[in-house]
């Protein structure tokens, strides 16, 4: 549970800025939208590879 104290004459727009960096901060929304759905290790492990060649395609193209 997050808990935000709100200062005296603070403006409350300030207030939930932080409260919503705080929030992302700790990350909650990334996990349950990770849960949401099973990924077999083998899918996870490909993606990352095909990621890997492509970053390594950008660069190689960026020497050229």
């Amino acid at each position: 549970m997050l808990i935000i104290p709100v200062k005296d004459g603070e403006n409350i727009d300030r207030a939930l800025k932080r409260f919503k960096r705080k929030f992302d901060r700790t990350g909650t929304m990334r996990q349950l939208r990770k849960r949401q759905q099973f990924t077999k290790p083998s899918v996870k492990r490909r993606a990352q590879i095909q990621k890997a060649e492509y970053i390594q395609h950008l660069r190689d193209q960026e020497d050229i």
